[in-house]
Protein backbone atom coordinates (compact mmCIF):
# COMPACT_ATOMS: atom_id res chain seq x y z
CA UNK A 1 0.00 0.00 0.00
CA UNK A 2 1.27 3.49 -0.78
CA UNK A 3 -0.22 6.95 -0.60
CA UNK A 4 -0.50 9.08 -3.72
CA UNK A 5 1.70 12.16 -4.27
CA UNK A 6 -1.43 14.28 -3.97
CA UNK A 7 -2.21 12.84 -0.55
CA UNK A 8 1.40 13.26 0.58
CA UNK A 9 1.59 16.91 -0.38
CA UNK A 10 -1.92 18.12 0.47
CA UNK A 11 -1.24 18.57 4.20
CA UNK A 12 -1.77 22.01 5.71
CA UNK A 13 0.59 21.51 8.66
CA UNK A 14 2.69 18.91 10.35
CA UNK A 15 1.45 16.83 13.22
CA UNK A 16 1.11 13.31 14.55
CA UNK A 17 -2.13 11.45 13.98
CA UNK A 18 -2.67 8.62 16.44
CA UNK A 19 -5.44 6.10 16.89
CA UNK A 20 -5.97 4.69 20.40
CA UNK A 21 -3.28 4.58 23.09
CA UNK A 22 -0.49 2.36 24.34
CA UNK A 23 -2.38 1.95 27.62
CA UNK A 24 -5.31 0.46 25.69
CA UNK A 25 -2.98 -2.06 24.04
CA UNK A 26 -1.64 -3.02 27.46
CA UNK A 27 -5.20 -3.81 28.52
CA UNK A 28 -5.87 -6.04 25.50
CA UNK A 29 -7.76 -3.67 23.16
CA UNK A 30 -6.64 -5.31 19.90
CA UNK A 31 -9.66 -5.04 17.60
CA UNK A 32 -8.86 -2.79 14.66
CA UNK A 33 -11.42 -0.05 14.05
CA UNK A 34 -9.57 2.19 11.56
CA UNK A 35 -8.50 1.12 8.05
CA UNK A 36 -5.05 1.86 6.71
CA UNK A 37 -6.73 3.68 3.84
CA UNK A 38 -7.89 6.17 6.48
CA UNK A 39 -4.56 6.17 8.32
CA UNK A 40 -2.75 7.00 5.05
CA UNK A 41 -4.81 10.21 4.75
CA UNK A 42 -3.00 11.49 7.83
CA UNK A 43 0.61 10.47 7.24
CA UNK A 44 3.22 8.81 5.05
CA UNK A 45 5.55 7.81 7.89
CA UNK A 46 5.01 5.94 11.13
CA UNK A 47 4.39 2.73 12.99
CA UNK A 48 1.69 0.66 14.65
CA UNK A 49 0.13 -2.78 14.72
CA UNK A 50 -2.74 -4.71 13.15
CA UNK A 51 -6.10 -6.17 14.09
CA UNK A 52 -5.53 -8.94 16.67
CA UNK A 53 -1.83 -7.95 16.87
CA UNK A 54 -1.24 -9.68 13.54
CA UNK A 55 2.17 -8.12 12.86
CA UNK A 56 3.95 -4.79 13.25
CA UNK A 57 3.36 -1.86 10.89
CA UNK A 58 5.97 0.50 9.52
CA UNK A 59 5.36 3.29 7.00
CA UNK A 60 8.07 5.08 5.05
CA UNK A 61 7.76 7.42 2.05
CA UNK A 62 4.06 6.64 1.78
CA UNK A 63 4.53 2.86 1.64
CA UNK A 64 2.92 0.86 4.45
CA UNK A 65 4.33 -2.57 5.38
CA UNK A 66 3.20 -5.42 7.60
CA UNK A 67 6.12 -7.01 9.45
CA UNK A 68 5.43 -10.65 10.29
CA UNK A 69 6.66 -12.84 13.14
CA UNK A 70 9.05 -14.61 10.73
CA UNK A 71 10.79 -11.28 10.01
CA UNK A 72 9.31 -10.75 6.55
CA UNK A 73 7.69 -7.55 5.26
CA UNK A 74 4.76 -7.20 2.84
CA UNK A 75 2.79 -4.22 1.59
CA UNK A 76 -0.39 -3.54 3.56
CA UNK A 77 -3.88 -4.02 2.14
CA UNK A 78 -5.58 -0.59 2.50
CA UNK A 79 -8.65 -2.31 4.00
CA UNK A 80 -6.64 -3.92 6.80
CA UNK A 81 -7.40 -2.36 10.17
CA UNK A 82 -5.39 -1.23 13.16
CA UNK A 83 -6.06 -0.89 16.90
CA UNK A 84 -3.03 1.42 17.33
CA UNK A 85 -1.01 3.53 14.92
CA UNK A 86 1.05 6.74 14.93
CA UNK A 87 1.71 8.51 11.64
CA UNK A 88 2.86 11.88 10.33
CA UNK A 89 3.81 13.49 7.05
CA UNK A 90 7.58 13.42 7.37
CA UNK A 91 9.47 16.62 6.61
CA UNK A 92 12.82 16.86 8.42
CA UNK A 93 13.95 19.97 10.28
CA UNK A 94 17.53 18.76 10.53
CA UNK A 95 19.85 16.05 9.25
CA UNK A 96 22.80 14.63 11.16
CA UNK A 97 25.47 12.07 10.30
CA UNK A 98 27.12 9.82 12.84
CA UNK A 99 29.90 7.28 12.49
CA UNK A 100 29.99 4.07 14.49
CA UNK A 101 30.14 1.55 15.75
CA UNK A 102 27.21 2.74 17.85
CA UNK A 103 24.79 0.85 20.05
CA UNK A 104 21.17 1.94 20.34
CA UNK A 105 21.58 3.74 23.68
CA UNK A 106 24.59 5.69 22.41
CA UNK A 107 22.86 6.85 19.23
CA UNK A 108 19.75 7.88 21.15
CA UNK A 109 21.91 9.92 23.52
CA UNK A 110 23.51 11.67 20.52
CA UNK A 111 20.07 12.45 19.09
CA UNK A 112 18.99 13.85 22.47
CA UNK A 113 21.85 16.36 22.23
CA UNK A 114 20.72 17.73 18.87
CA UNK A 115 16.99 18.02 19.68
CA UNK A 116 15.99 21.34 21.25
CA UNK A 117 13.41 20.15 23.80
CA UNK A 118 12.40 17.09 25.82
CA UNK A 119 8.81 18.35 25.76
CA UNK A 120 8.01 18.04 22.06
CA UNK A 121 7.29 14.92 20.04
CA UNK A 122 9.80 14.05 17.31
CA UNK A 123 9.48 11.91 14.22
CA UNK A 124 12.84 10.26 13.55
CA UNK A 125 14.23 8.46 10.51
CA UNK A 126 17.60 6.71 10.71
CA UNK A 127 19.19 5.24 7.58
CA UNK A 128 22.37 3.25 7.89
CA UNK A 129 24.38 0.07 7.84
CA UNK A 130 23.61 -2.29 10.69
CA UNK A 131 25.95 -5.14 11.70
CA UNK A 132 23.10 -6.31 13.96
CA UNK A 133 19.46 -5.45 14.58
CA UNK A 134 17.50 -7.43 17.17
CA UNK A 135 13.75 -7.25 16.53
CA UNK A 136 10.57 -8.79 17.86
CA UNK A 137 7.12 -9.24 16.40
CA UNK A 138 4.03 -10.33 18.28
CA UNK A 139 2.00 -13.10 16.64
CA UNK A 140 -1.75 -12.91 16.03
CA UNK A 141 -3.90 -13.57 19.10
CA UNK A 142 -7.45 -14.84 19.44
CA UNK A 143 -10.31 -14.17 21.84
CA UNK A 144 -10.28 -14.11 24.80
CA UNK A 145 -7.39 -11.70 24.31
CA UNK A 146 -4.49 -11.87 26.74
CA UNK A 147 -3.10 -8.68 28.23
CA UNK A 148 -0.30 -7.23 26.10
CA UNK A 149 2.40 -8.22 28.58
CA UNK A 150 1.23 -11.84 28.23
CA UNK A 151 1.02 -11.66 24.44
CA UNK A 152 4.60 -10.39 24.21
CA UNK A 153 5.90 -13.31 26.27
CA UNK A 154 5.34 -15.42 23.16
CA UNK A 155 6.73 -12.93 20.67
CA UNK A 156 9.11 -14.06 17.96
CA UNK A 157 12.55 -12.47 17.85
CA UNK A 158 14.79 -12.17 14.81
CA UNK A 159 18.30 -10.84 14.37
CA UNK A 160 19.26 -9.13 11.12
CA UNK A 161 23.00 -9.06 10.42
CA UNK A 162 25.06 -6.88 8.07
CA UNK A 163 21.91 -5.21 6.78
CA UNK A 164 21.33 -1.85 5.18
CA UNK A 165 18.04 -0.43 6.36
CA UNK A 166 15.92 2.23 7.98
CA UNK A 167 14.66 2.83 11.50
CA UNK A 168 11.33 4.63 11.64
CA UNK A 169 9.73 5.97 14.79
CA UNK A 170 9.02 8.63 17.34
CA UNK A 171 10.50 10.08 20.50
CA UNK A 172 7.64 10.73 22.90
CA UNK A 173 7.97 12.99 25.97
CA UNK A 174 8.04 11.30 29.37
CA UNK A 175 4.78 13.03 30.38
CA UNK A 176 2.96 11.22 27.55
CA UNK A 177 3.78 7.69 28.77
CA UNK A 178 0.70 5.54 28.19
CA UNK A 179 -0.52 7.76 25.39
CA UNK A 180 2.42 6.37 23.44
CA UNK A 181 5.76 4.89 24.45
CA UNK A 182 7.84 7.47 26.32
CA UNK A 183 11.30 7.79 24.82
CA UNK A 184 12.21 6.10 21.55
CA UNK A 185 9.79 3.72 19.81
CA UNK A 186 11.38 2.38 16.61
CA UNK A 187 10.59 -0.16 13.89
CA UNK A 188 13.17 -1.50 11.42
CA UNK A 189 12.77 -2.07 7.69
CA UNK A 190 15.52 -3.57 5.56
CA UNK A 191 16.85 -1.61 2.61
CA UNK A 192 15.25 -3.99 0.13
CA UNK A 193 11.93 -3.65 2.02
CA UNK A 194 11.58 -7.41 2.53
CA UNK A 195 12.04 -7.68 6.30
CA UNK A 196 11.93 -5.94 9.63
CA UNK A 197 10.35 -5.75 13.05
CA UNK A 198 9.94 -3.82 16.29
CA UNK A 199 13.42 -2.76 17.43
CA UNK A 200 14.85 -4.09 20.68
CA UNK A 201 18.52 -3.25 20.08
CA UNK A 202 20.98 -2.60 17.28
CA UNK A 203 24.58 -1.89 16.37
CA UNK A 204 25.14 0.74 13.70
CA UNK A 205 28.24 1.41 11.58
CA UNK A 206 27.17 4.77 10.21
CA UNK A 207 23.90 6.66 10.19
CA UNK A 208 22.06 9.51 8.56
CA UNK A 209 19.50 10.78 11.07
CA UNK A 210 16.61 13.01 10.02
CA UNK A 211 14.56 14.68 12.75
CA UNK A 212 11.17 16.37 12.52
CA UNK A 213 9.69 18.22 15.51
CA UNK A 214 5.97 17.62 16.04
CA UNK A 215 4.02 20.04 18.23
CA UNK A 216 0.54 19.01 17.09
CA UNK A 217 -0.90 15.63 18.12
CA UNK A 218 -4.35 14.49 16.98
CA UNK A 219 -5.65 11.58 19.05
CA UNK A 220 -8.55 9.49 17.75
CA UNK A 221 -10.05 7.31 20.46
CA UNK A 222 -11.99 4.14 19.60
CA UNK A 223 -15.61 3.85 20.60
CA UNK A 224 -15.61 0.07 20.69
CA UNK A 225 -17.02 -1.80 23.72
CA UNK A 226 -13.54 -3.10 24.55
CA UNK A 227 -12.04 0.38 24.66
CA UNK A 228 -14.98 1.81 26.59
CA UNK A 229 -14.50 -0.83 29.31
CA UNK A 230 -10.67 -0.88 29.33
CA UNK A 231 -8.60 -0.09 32.40
CA UNK A 232 -6.42 2.76 31.15
CA UNK A 233 -5.11 3.80 34.58
CA UNK A 234 -2.51 1.14 35.21
CA UNK A 235 -0.54 1.03 38.46
CA UNK A 236 2.52 -0.57 36.83
CA UNK A 237 2.41 1.39 33.57
CA UNK A 238 6.15 2.10 33.41
CA UNK A 239 7.16 -1.47 34.17
CA UNK A 240 4.66 -2.99 31.73
CA UNK A 241 5.73 -0.79 28.85
CA UNK A 242 9.40 -1.41 29.62
CA UNK A 243 8.86 -5.18 29.50
CA UNK A 244 6.80 -5.18 26.32
CA UNK A 245 9.02 -2.72 24.44
CA UNK A 246 12.44 -4.01 25.47
CA UNK A 247 11.83 -7.70 24.90
CA UNK A 248 12.18 -8.46 28.61
CA UNK A 249 8.76 -10.11 28.61
CA UNK A 250 9.96 -12.71 26.14
CA UNK A 251 12.87 -13.55 28.40
CA UNK A 252 10.77 -13.71 31.56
Amino acid sequence: MNTSPTARHSRLHRGIYQTSTMAALLDGVYDGDVTFAEIARHGDFGLGTFNQLDGEMVAVEGHFYRLRADGTAKLVDPQDTTPFAQVAFFSPDSTHRFNGPLRRATLEALIDVVTPSRNLFYAIRIDGLFPRVLTRTVAKVAQPYPAFIEATKHQATKTFTDAAGTLIGFRTPDYAQGLGVAGYHLHFLTGDRTGGGHVIDFTLDKATVQISAQADVHLKLPQTPAFMAANLTRHDLEAEIEQTESGAAAAA
